[in-house]
């Protein structure tokens, strides 16, 4: 079966949360509309930047019929991460994911009991995959979070001819070698979405022509320009444009990591509430300070509007 390749920018959506901490679903075609507007071409629904896994399965269900809802009868592909730890959970979310009209749906590694070894790691695809088989079948490489860095070349040619649904990778890891052997892999068979948005250039240096990442969300026009940069040649316009994408993802480490993320959509007018418990959120001090960052970065220049 051979799907087609997503281009441009996927974002990885925010899971909107109330005060309470209760899922909002009420903003998500407001959401739908900013990510459109800002020239979005999809996008990667409840995984990490989503809370995915801070979620609970009624949870995760809302949020896909959301954007179900919000996306319906456009051009706009939306893929869930359906989880990894409970295959079963899995493939009930997949299969909601079916009968609401999403585009697709991911898996990443189990990552409590870990798959001793590739095949072990391609069968939890396959016995997920298989349950819907019409919907594009999309692996969530995150080594860093899901503690699995099996090379995936060796999972693209593990599933080649298995798993039929077999679309492609979501690649969030800094191996620049696997990545280009997958996707070369077959002449460009499966579709390779890069996920790490701080190395953007350099995956579409070695030909990526779609990325999932978080700050799309709230920087789509950076990230516009710099690809815009790259077809026309321009290689100096597009590297400063990747260090200010750079300078911006830097804050999120000064300020406590992914949470941060959420303070740039208020910065854009968007308010996603808060992060659940693990994660920590800034209190209003730093987000006073976060703000002076972001202004100093001239983040009013390329945020999303």
């Amino acid at each position: 079966m051979k799907y087609k390749h997503l281009e441009g920018l996927i974002a990885a959506p925010f899971t909107p949360m109330n005060a309470d901490g209760s899922v909002n679903l009420k903003i998500i075609g407001d959401y739908y509309a900013l990510l459109k507007r800002n020239k979005v071409s999809g996008a990667f629904i409840n995984g990490s930047t989503g809370e995915g896994v801070s979620q609970t399965m009624e949870e995760k269900k809302s949020v896909c019929k959301a954007w179900a809802d919000a996306t319906k009868g456009q051009n706009f592909p939306v893929i869930t991460l359906t989880g990894g730890t409970c295959i079963q959970d899995s493939i009930e979310l997949a299969q909601y994911a079916q009968k609401v009209g999403l585009y697709g749906l991911a898996l990443t590694a189990p990552y409590y009991f870990k798959p001793a070894d590739i095949k072990q790691l391609a069968q939890c695809c396959v016995e997920v995959g298989n349950a819907v088989p019409e919907l594009p079948f999309y692996y969530y490489h995150i080594p860093v979070l899901n503690g699995t860095s099996f090379p995936m070349i060796s999972l693209v040619k593990e599933l080649d001819n298995k798993l039929p649904s077999f679309a492609g990778i979501k690649y969030t890891h800094e191996d620049f070698m696997d990545f280009s052997s997958c996707l070369n892999f077959a002449n460009g068979k499966y579709d390779m979405l890069w996920g790490r948005d701080e190395n953007f250039l350099s995956a579409w240096v070695l030909g990526a022509k779609g990325a999932v990442g978080s700050t799309y969300n709230y920087a789509a026009p950076l990230y516009n320009d710099l690809m815009a940069a790259y077809e026309r040649d321009d290689l100096k316009s597009a590297r400063a444009l990747q260090q200010k994408a750079i300078d911006m993802i830097e804050l999120l480490g000064k300020y406590g990591g992914i949470a941060t993320g959420k303070a740039y959509m208020k910065l854009i007018g968007l308010d996603c509430g808060e992060f659940r418990l693990p994660v920590k959120n800034m209190n209003k001090e730093q987000f006073g300070q976060f703000k002076k960052d972001a202004e100093a970065l001239g983040f009013d220049h390329f945020r999303s509007v």
